[in-house]
């Protein structure tokens, strides 16, 4: 663990340090500031992501660093790749010499307003996004069944209860009849999300809410993340499964991605769908990361719903995520199964979303 945070503040100081370099060469900026005041200020901008870990336990002195860092970690990103881009076509100012101040400065520009829009995205309230799947072995009695798949709400980081209060309202006019939960209802800190529990239990459905832990639980304590989603009034899938309804079945493992860390994926997901009998019941696995479709349609799952994703949540930074996961988001195939990733409801880190929001997932089930 110390080595990855060694790594990671190195990494958060050298993009931190290439930016201001950059900016610091603009005539608009140097000709206002002298440098000592622009390294001040990069060193100011560096820390603000430690210091709002290490005060993490005065949420009061710690929430405005922590709000500041992580929206400078989205605009950072952006200002990033767009010198970057710059300085690579340029190949640093060898070519397009005397254009390459008034680029460097275009593509600031340019990422200043692209942070503006990912703002204003990230802080939209989700959308609604309808489907309709069919569910190999649902009696034809149970078509039109609807679940509202919602996934990553990380609560307690940027997310707190005013936006929870308005997502659990506009869940409750769409009357699903059951709602299902894909992990990271926790960001980091437990402790901020217990005080949600109140606005998390009037989540309700005919059918119940289920829900799996993700990665982000895991961090935050996944025995913990699990007693307050119980606590709401959750039924918590351990790798396990349940039927809700005569026909259909729901099955749930913890998060894959921490499982893979450690060893194989597929004993969970054996154990969560050793009961299926595909040819009488459909099943919808709950699983957080996207990984083990195929092992997940061999055993008899007939709907797999993820998040984790965030489809990328900020361009271009989705090209990135698809290297690990080329299934990013949206539905995919795999034999007779259906996997769907949502990009989810919140945010992780920084409020910013480019350029889709947020969304949660009304599924209606079809009859073969």
């Amino acid at each position: 663990m110390s080595l990855f945070i060694f790594i990671a503040l190195s990494v958060w100081a050298g993009l931190n340090s290439y930016v201001f370099w950059r900016l610091g060469s603009l005539p608009v900026i140097a000709g206002f500031l002298p440098k000592w005041a622009i390294w001040t200020l990069a060193v100011a901008c560096w820390s603000s992501l430690p210091v709002s870990r290490w005060l993490s336990g005065f949420p009061d002195l710690s929430a405005g660093i922590e709000v500041f860092a992580m929206t400078w970690l989205g605009i950072l990103f952006l200002l990033f790749v767009s010198l970057l881009a710059v300085d690579i076509v340029s190949l640093n100012g060898i070519f397009l010499s005397a254009y390459v101040v008034r680029l460097r400065m275009a593509a600031a520009v340019l990422a200043l307003v692209f942070g503006a829009i990912a703002i204003f995205q990230g802080n939209r309230a989700p959308v609604v996004n309808a489907q309709e799947v069919v569910l190999p072995g649902l009696p034809k009695e149970r078509d039109g069944l609807k679940i509202l798949f919602i996934s990553d709400l990380h609560l307690g980081g940027q997310i707190g209860g005013a936006w929870l209060h308005a997502l659990v309202g506009r869940i409750s006019a769409l009357a699903p009849d059951l709602i299902a939960i894909g992990g990271d209802v926790v960001d980091h800190d437990i402790s901020r999300v217990r005080d949600m529990v109140p606005a998390l239990s009037t989540l309700r459905a005919p059918l119940g809410v289920w829900a799996v832990l993700g990665n982000h639980d895991f961090y935050g304590g996944a025995d913990e993340a699990a007693e307050i989603m119980q606590a709401a009034g959750f039924h918590v899938l351990r790798d396990e499964s349940a039927v809700p309804l005569s026909g259909l079945r729901f099955a749930g493992v913890d998060d894959l991605g921490v499982r893979a860390h450690s060893g194989s994926v597929e004993p969970a997901l054996r154990s969560a769908l050793t009961l299926v009998r595909s040819e009488k019941e459909g099943c919808v696995l709950l699983s957080h990361t996207p990984i083990g479709a195929d092992e997940a349609a061999k055993a008899g799952a007939g709907l797999m719903l993820c998040g984790h994703t965030h489809g990328g949540q900020i361009w271009p930074f989705n090209f990135l995520v698809q290297l690990r996961y080329p299934e990013l988001v949206g539905g995919f195939k795999h034999g007779a199964m259906t996997l769907f990733i949502s990009r989810g409801a919140g945010t992780w880190g920084p409020r910013m979303r480019l350029w889709k929001p947020g969304e949660v997932v009304l599924i209606t089930l079809r009859a073969p």
